[in-house]
């Protein structure tokens, strides 16, 4: 058996809820021209090589949907302390303007934001309302300086007006990544599988991409709204069961829709791609829940994987990048039947210590 069916089996092999959304191994960061591994999914493991993230990043979408928020800081070895969050919450729908507020965490707390009306751990108002039919991220930064202790976990849930429900685990970004592994391991690719058991007819496709901007010695903050160069360019290929590859599209994750006025900027200056969103959704077999763009027109396999290729960054990109970090790609893939049905989960990466060089 090759390595390829191999791989294509395993991922394959799993499901939860009965859709074949598969846990994910991490995100990229994009550092100096270089793609690096980030630290898993914030199920309470310890970091490798530190106990501090620079942030955890959350899906929400309030489009007939409620999402709610979590946060826990625990208490990782025993000594008491507390913490302040700063949350920073980018709408999609609203040109990926920035909403930010600081909240206070002691050990073992944990709070619940409900994104239609944002209250504080304390229970006061945040400051932050946000409009029916707003979506996009949320991104949380326990601001160094502020505490000595604790690595932050969370989780997600959304609930559709439809009956379904998505839940998963944040997912996190720790800054000793952004510098490591100076070898180049090249075609650094995520993926993620599919199919339409339990009648899924449904997707969503999420891409999360930001970059930090030093604020201090110490913290710094993340922008989304700069969708220039807070983007990630992808060649798109769809495998089927007998590890036929169809070859579909390049795409442009970036925090925009079809109505930022800097649309039509990014993708002349990326020039690799028609298209950039937000979000998509798989194929014609399984199109976008909202009806928006799709990774592979024209295609209709109901069973396989995707993958997402990293193309190189155009020359110039390194003028929007001074003096940040990043940008930073987590990725979400949701599957759903339209009814009571519902899963969601991380996009996988190729290998655990993966590197890919991709400057301009």
């Amino acid at each position: 058996m090759n390595l390829k069916k191999t791989i294509l089996i395993l991922i394959m092999a799993f499901s939860f809820n009965g859709f074949s959304v598969i846990s994910s191994n991490a995100g990229f960061v994009v550092f100096d021209g270089a793609v690096v591994l980030t630290y898993p999914e914030t199920d309470g493991n310890r970091n490798l090589f530190s106990d501090q993230f620079d942030g955890l990043f959350y899906f929400f979408d309030l489009r007939d949907r409620e999402t709610f928020i979590q946060l826990t800081y625990p208490d990782s070895i025993g000594i008491g302390a507390s913490s302040v969050a700063h949350i920073q919450i980018f709408d999609v729908s609203n040109n990926c303007n920035e909403n930010d507020f600081f909240d206070t965490y002691t050990v073992n707390d944990t709070h619940t934001y409900n994104m239609r009306d944002i209250q504080t751990n304390d229970g006061n108002p945040s400051g932050v309302v946000l409009p029916e039919g707003a979506y996009g991220i949320v991104a949380v930064t326990i601001l160094t300086g502020s505490s000595t202790e604790g690595t932050p976990i969370g989780n997600l849930r959304i609930l559709d007006a439809n009956g379904y429900e998505y839940r998963t685990n944040a997912q996190g970004v720790n800054r000793n990544f952004t510098n490591a592994f100076p070898e180049t391991i090249p075609d650094a690719f995520m993926t993620f599988n599919f199919n339409t058991l339990n009648g899924v007819t449904l997707s969503d496709v999420v891409g999360l991409t930001l970059t930090g901007i030093p604020i201090d010695g110490l913290n710094f903050e993340w922008d989304a709204s700069s969708i220039i160069p807070n983007f990630i360019p992808l060649d798109v290929d769809i495998y089927d069961l007998n590890e036929v590859p169809f070859s579909c599209r390049d795409v442009i994750f970036a925090c925009t829709d079809q109505d930022n006025p800097l649309l039509e900027e990014l993708l002349e200056f990326a020039g690799s791609a028609n298209v950039a969103s937000f979000e998509y959704g798989i194929n014609n077999a399984i199109p976008h829940s909202k009806g928006g763009e799709l990774l592979c027109p024209g295609n209709n396999i109901s069973e396989g994987l995707v993958k997402l290729n990293f193309e190189p960054y155009p020359n110039g990109i390194e003028n929007f990048t001074q003096g940040r970090q990043g940008p930073v790609f987590l990725g979400y893939v949701g599957l759903n039947n339209g009814n009571e049905r519902g899963s969601m989960d991380s996009f996988w990466i190729t290998n655990f210590f993966t590197l890919s060089i991709h400057g301009g």
